[in-house]
């Protein structure tokens, strides 16, 4: 989805006539992540979003599901703002994947106040998101797929996460953004999946960043992994930040122990292993589709598999303008020093060529 938008931002820039480049000008750096500030609309910012990522599970039957929501907001000059939204479920027991999106210019600054009230229409259909520190209301229903729908409540079952300890992770040469988590969500409301409504629970993962412009760079490949492990309840971020011209690499993450302990992870902290791969049948894409991932400092060996493969989507812009990237619903398993671990994970990847 990183990706995604420079796409948009490319063709937006040509429309208007300016640099294709988004400026970072009124993109604001400090030394640690202000909260709750951070949470608002950084005005003008050249991009940011607020992303959910999660499984829920049926309260009655035991289904499981899939959720991905998120909104962006970016500012190409300084004097327009632009967001955009998407939303994607996947259903495990009938290998269903569907997502509706929308991508709109605004017609006023977004104002950084919070409570978060961000919205956006869609046909005759509203996406909303509401609130703060971890306690969120997600509402959305899907115009091109009806009878896709969420309605979701959200409170912190632990801690805010500061990845790069400040709330500022440095992607090497590329990009130094905002960056936090609330790892553990505990989420509880309804979903809609054709058409049938279902009273869930679960635990989402949410990502809030900004100053994001210099990583959507259309030579840079983005592949993250969040990673909720069942018992003990820890929790893993990691990324792979790769110049797709050059070879040349950013790898980085964090682990979040059980009571909170907040532990960087560089590059040389973590292995991170393709076992295999998935071509996409609509547009042949090649995506690597099975993972080991060692963190031999906390004792993790793991493997992280896609409930489904075909989590891609494809998403059409603007005449001539699309995008397409992979990001879904995974299970964990493994060890933790030697004894048996099981979790949740939602994984992106972005980027990759046709075969």
């Amino acid at each position: 989805m990183r990706q995604l938008l420079l796409a948009t931002l490319l063709f937006i820039g040509t429309l208007s006539g300016c640099v294709l480049k988004p400026t970072n000008k009124y993109d604001v750096f400090t030394e640690r992540a202000q909260l709750p500030h951070e949470e608002a609309v950084h005005a003008r910012n050249s991009l940011e979003w607020w992303y959910f990522t999660g499984h829920l599970r049926d309260k009655v039957t035991g289904e499981t599901f899939g959720v991905e929501y998120v909104f962006f907001h970016f500012n190409l000059t300084g004097k327009q703002d632009w967001q955009m939204v998407n939303f994607a479920l996947t259903d495990p027991k009938t290998q269903q994947f569907r997502y509706d999106y929308k991508v709109e210019k605004l017609p006023a600054l977004l104002a950084p106040t919070l409570p978060l009230a961000l919205h956006m229409t869609k046909q005759d259909q509203q996406w909303t998101l509401s609130g703060q520190e971890g306690r969120y209301q997600l509402q959305a229903r899907m115009a091109q797929h009806p009878g896709q729908a969420i309605n979701l409540s959200t409170v912190p079952s632990k801690p805010i996460l500061l990845h790069g300890g400040t709330g500022y992770e440095n992607y090497g040469d590329v990009a130094r953004a905002g960056y936090y988590s609330y790892p553990r969500l505990q989420a509880t409301g309804t979903i809609e999946v054709d058409g049938k409504t279902h009273e869930v629970e679960g635990e989402l993962w949410y990502d809030r960043q900004w100053n994001c412009n210099s990583v959507t760079n259309k030579g840079i490949g983005w592949d993250w992994f969040s990673i909720q492990l069942d018992e003990p309840r820890e929790e893993l971020m990691a990324y792979h930040l790769f110049d797709k011209k050059t070879g040349k690499a950013v790898d980085g993450g964090s682990h979040f122990g059980p009571q909170g302990q907040n532990t960087h992870l560089a590059g040389t902290d973590f292995q991170l292993e393709t076992l295999e791969y998935w071509t996409s049948p609509t547009t042949r894409r090649r995506y690597p589709s099975k993972w080991r991932l060692r963190v031999p400092s906390q004792g993790y060996d793991l493997t992280i598999t896609p409930v489904m493969a075909d989590q891609e989507l494809t998403l059409r812009l603007f005449a001539g303008i699309g995008m397409s990237y992979w990001e879904g619903m995974c299970r964990v398993e493994g060890t933790h020093h030697g004894r048996p671990v099981t979790g949740n994970s939602y994984v992106e990847i972005t980027n990759r060529g046709k075969e």
